[in-house]
């Protein structure tokens, strides 16, 4: 996780060069700080040791994302959309977790995921201003 920071700062400084507004550049920063973190958690377990790449484009439009890892096959898209059981029962009752997919998937326009070879490859396609879900 030591290079969560760096991965911000990845992001900042793409928005920034592409005249990306905060808004936008905060809900992008959320959206892969959330899919890092879960990735490196989740994904590569206990030793968290594992390559997770991220790729941005713009359009003048939409932004992009990509991000691809090597961790075991895993289609997080039924997740960004699913309320996780117990969300009506009080926070100190609830179960940990859930929440950040669920935000997620309501700051992204348009998601596809295939596993390409070893990779997980999950595509992230955001308007600019466009308000969350």
């Amino acid at each position: 996780m030591e290079v969560l920071p760096s991965t911000a700062a990845f992001v900042a400084a793409f928005c920034g060069r592409n005249g990306i507004g905060t808004t936008d550049t905060l809900r992008l920063t959320l959206v892969v700080e959330e899919l890092f973190t879960n990735i490196v958690t989740h994904g590569y377990g206990e030793e968290g040791a594992g390559m997770v790449r991220l790729r941005l484009a713009f359009d003048g439009r939409d932004v992009t994302l990509v991000c691809r890892d090597e961790a075991p096959p895993y289609d997080p898209r039924s997740a960004l959309r699913r309320l996780p059981a117990d969300l009506d029962e009080p926070v100190d009752k609830r179960g940990v977790g859930g929440l950040g997919n669920l935000l997620v998937g309501r700051l992204v326009d348009v998601s596809d995921y295939v596993r390409a070879g070893s990779a997980n490859v999950l595509t992230l396609r955001f308007r600019r201003d466009a308000s969350p879900r």
